[in-house]
């Protein structure tokens, strides 16, 4: 898993007149509940209207020092717009969080220093500004929405680290399929991603000169760690690993951050070899991003999802809709990391093709969000849903018998399948294990994403 890296920075505000050690105590208290959700934080003192304007400079100056992908304004009392609207101007390019802190109460009465009259003021005029931001409160007694700025925070931190990564497929439009086409120039424009393209034979070329030494350490750790159900051709193996290490050179050669090869019609069909070993080794050893079949658009959406959550973004594939459930699966490799247990692999052939080593593993179940990123030209939606994961047994014809049970889950959709079903924009979604639906959202707000 990465570790999500949250930078924000942090001002507090309250009118001059106001107690100014009841704002000072409120404001350390809010900054201490948001350190406590990891964040790293850059602040200064709280700020007041005073008529020279030096809380203001202090603060623009102070912030101005500092790197952080977030920027929190947090009332404690009223303060009048301008105050605030000098500081916010200079990071306006930055997503913000206006935060309206609560009073208390005392001897059966509301005693404030009206920090909701000073949010209240400016959240309009964020808008109109063209700030994208949230608004959120708190409420005398209650606790503090921090899951509302934990999730807003991954999304602003996804949109800074995502801008810049690199895909690596190597192949175009496998089984020439539609809908893992993309358009490059909006795919930058709004997202950031590149895409790079590099041949079969550049990397068939690199595994004829991996040394044997390479090869038989990777042997020895997949024979240690994998489970194999039936023994495997040693030679096989080794090829698979020679793959492996040809496209690992490649991708960090060029600092790929996701990888996807030519399956059916490249690696199956002009090499009679099964990527499914490589993907794993990709996954697990390089902690990359991988999908199947040159699926741009499912790698894109494995790099926010992986962003935003910290974990590894497996593919899922769709075999068959219930009445509550949907059952989804994959033909060929799962990452480790979302194995219940250990790695646990065998030979296996289908249909025409054979000799491949096919990952056979129990998938983790439990709560997880699904999700997948796709355009229509430059408008660009996300289909984003909950649900729970159950096992179910169930086999894809054509394996040779006995076939092999492959990983899948049983995923009962919080929304109805019907409506679900009509929003699909691909066989491949992304998982990510817990609710990050929120997180996800913010993402695409912040980027003019469309949601359903």
């Amino acid at each position: 898993m990465i570790k999500n890296s949250l930078k924000a920075a942090f001002v507090g505000f309250g009118e001059i007149n106001s107690p100014q050690q009841l704002i000072k105590d409120k404001c350390a208290m809010a900054l201490k509940e948001v350190k406590s959700l990891g964040f790293s934080i850059v602040t200064t003192d709280h700020v007041t209207d005073d008529p020279a304007g030096m809380d203001v400079r202090r603060a623009v100056n102070e912030l101005g020092k500092g790197d952080f992908d977030l920027l929190i304004i947090c009332l404690a009392g009223w303060i009048p717009s301008h105050a605030v609207i000098s500081i916010t101007n200079a990071f306006k390019d930055k997503p913000m969080i206006l935060w309206g802190l609560a009073g208390d109460i005392e001897n059966g009465r509301v005693v404030t220093a009206a920090p909701q009259a000073g949010t209240t003021a400016l959240r309009k005029v964020f808008s109109d500004l063209g700030y994208k931001y949230i608004y959120i409160y708190n409420i005398i007694g209650k606790s503090s929405p921090l899951d509302k700025i934990k999730n807003f925070a991954l999304a602003a931190s996804t949109v800074k680290s995502v801008e810049n990564t690199k895909i690596g497929m190597m192949g175009f439009r496998d089984m020439k399929l539609y809908n893992t086409l993309y358009e490059g120039l909006s795919l930058k424009r709004i997202i950031g991603s590149e895409v790079e393209f590099f041949e079969t034979l550049e990397m068939l070329r690199i595994s004829e000169n991996i040394p044997e030494t390479a090869v038989e350490q990777v042997l020895d750790k997949i024979l240690r760690e994998w489970d194999f159900e039936k023994p495997a051709d040693q030679d096989f193996l080794k090829k698979g690993i020679s793959y492996y290490l040809a496209v690992r050179k490649i991708a960090e050669e060029n600092g790929f951050d996701a990888i996807s090869l030519k399956d059916v019609d490249g690696m199956k069909k002009l090499l009679s070899f099964p990527p499914a070993m490589i993907f794993m080794l990709l996954s697990d050893e390089m902690n990359i991003c991988t999908i199947p079949e040159n699926d741009v658009m499912g790698a894109v959406t494995q790099l926010i999802v992986k962003h935003i959550t910290g974990q590894c973004a497996a593919y899922l594939e769709f075999y068959e809709f219930g009445e509550k459930s949907v059952l989804m699966g994959v033909p060929d490799y799962v990452p480790a990391e979302v194995v219940e247990g250990k790695v646990k692999v065998t030979p296996a052939a289908f249909g025409n093709i054979s000799g491949g080593l096919l990952n056979i593993s129990t998938l983790k179940t439990g709560r997880l969000t699904m999700v997948r990123l796709s355009n229509t030209g430059e408008c660009y939606t996300m289909h984003i849903c909950t649900g729970e994961g159950k096992l179910k047994s169930w086999e894809e014809a054509g394996w040779d018998f006995p076939a092999p049970q492959l990983p899948s889950l049983e995923i009962f959709l919080d929304a109805p399948v019907e409506e679900f079903a009509q929003k699909i924009s691909g066989q491949h979604y992304i998982i990510a294990y817990g609710d990050y639906s929120q997180a996800l959202r913010d993402f695409c707000y912040l980027k003019d994403i469309n949601v359903v």
